[in-house]
């Protein structure tokens, strides 16, 4: 099997999703948001996304002041992207562009960060991939990276689809938390922070939501119940801090910072 998740893919995904409605699409419940927030004050920041897809990550971080930049290389993804931004009451500013080569010079952006896009590359190319994108973080700046994580059932049933065809992104893979954060390090970036994170709803809900579509009978997004979703949003929110998820979430992440070069003395300087 190809080990590809090809252009075509992600314009036939974007070209559904558009005639689905955005909104079908799950969104990563503000994690890119939440996790950067626990570091940096965003106000100011230059920020690129990288395969940014809807720009819903990226989104809540213009919101808050940050000077967003959002790359992706399929025009579907690009066109969603711009109207969603309307809808969020932000400024957009899409780029069409290949990851593996940035059209930024060095060191221009205080924040760096990728969600759902490592995944699609084998090891090698994914290497490549991570250090051309930190070659655009400033000294001092953040890369933050976020992936499925491995140890989950999720895993499974996805590997399946892709033995049989039918995932929607040709073809992926999935990290542990270490691997994730030994890939950061081999870009020199200086691992600060690690997360993990459930999936939300849970997939036997979302399973059933999906077979039940099919059948013409659709359930909401994201079920409700009075005082018990809000319980179990809180204790959610509580353990998101502890290094569970790390091990037992849909997805993990890490956020580096790219060092400060050592200051070099000048010749002759005295100590």
């Amino acid at each position: 099997m190809t080990k590809a998740s090809l252009r075509s893919h992600w314009e036939a995904f974007w070209e559904r999703s558009r005639q689905e409605g955005v909104g079908e699409v799950y969104s990563n419940a503000g994690r890119v948001h939440r996790n950067l927030r626990r570091i940096t004050e965003l106000r100011g920041k230059r920020v690129l996304e990288i395969g940014a897809g809807t720009g819903r990550d990226s989104f809540p971080l213009a919101a808050e002041g940050a000077r967003v930049v959002q790359l992706d290389y399929a025009e579907n993804s690009l066109s969603i992207l711009r109207e969603e931004a309307k809808g969020y009451g932000v400024e957009a500013a899409p780029v069409r562009g290949d990851a593996f080569h940035l059209p930024f010079r060095d060191g221009v952006f205080d924040i760096v960060f990728h969600q759902g896009l490592l995944e699609h590359f084998p090891s090698t190319d994914a290497e490549a991939l991570l250090c051309e994108n930190a070659r655009v973080v400033r000294e001092g700046g953040l890369f933050l990276i976020d992936v499925p994580q491995r140890y989950h059932c999720y895993t499974l049933i996805k590997h399946l689809l892709i033995a049989l065809g039918r995932w929607f992104a040709g073809w992926e893979r999935e990290f542990s938390i270490g691997e994730l954060a030994r890939s950061a390090e081999k870009c020199g970036m200086k691992v600060e922070q690690r997360y993990g994170e459930w999936m939300y709803p849970s997939l036997l809900y979302r399973t059933f939501r999906e077979a039940l579509k099919k059948g013409g009978v659709k359930l909401p997004l994201y079920p409700r119940v009075p005082l018990l979703t809000d319980i179990r949003s809180a204790i959610r929110l509580r353990l998101l801090r502890t290094s569970l998820p790390l091990y037992t979430g849909i997805s993990i992440g890490v956020v580096g910072r790219k060092p400060q070069r050592a200051t070099v003395k000048a010749k002759g300087a005295v100590s």
